[in-house]
């Protein structure tokens, strides 16, 4: 299986400094990150590593559970699959992830309702991204069948 690489360069203190943040591997961009705008609501343009998160778990979770659906006999129709990544603080003040919550809407043929249902459980509980980050405090998932 391969291994995939980012790199980022940080310049200054954590509250003054920012970095670049380069997807190596697929060299598929670099993007400016900044604990300041992290910490912000408003993202100003700059990625944080928790939005990084919510992509590779809505992306992998996709992947899972088009499996799992394929396993049923499903053929996923319509899905689209979001992931927020909540950024709080431990009881010492420290920044954590306190919260992921998934979210699952759409359709596929060849499976009814409890099917697309329990083919997302298993995609939660089965997504390599779900398990590496089993040490956050609450990964929800809410799934609507749209069919």
């Amino acid at each position: 299986m391969p291994t995939r690489t980012a790199r980022t360069a940080w310049n200054g203190t954590l509250q003054e400094g920012s970095g670049q943040l380069e997807l190596t591997s697929s060299g598929a961009g670099t993007f400016d990150v900044s604990f300041p705008r992290r910490a912000a609501d408003d993202a100003q343009g700059v990625t944080s590593p928790e939005e990084l998160v919510a992509a590779a778990h809505s992306s992998c979770f996709a992947m899972a559970f088009s499996n799992e659906l394929g396993q049923a006999g499903g053929t996923p129709e319509q899905v689209e699959v979001s992931a927020e990544v909540t950024l709080g603080a431990d009881a010492d003040g420290a920044p954590e992830i306190t919260t992921i919550a998934l979210t699952v809407r759409g359709f596929a043929s060849g499976v009814d309702e409890a099917a697309f249902k329990a083919a997302a459980d298993a995609a939660k509980a089965g997504c390599p991204i779900s398990k590496a980050l089993t040490g956050v405090g609450e990964i929800t998932l809410d799934v609507t069948w749209e069919g």
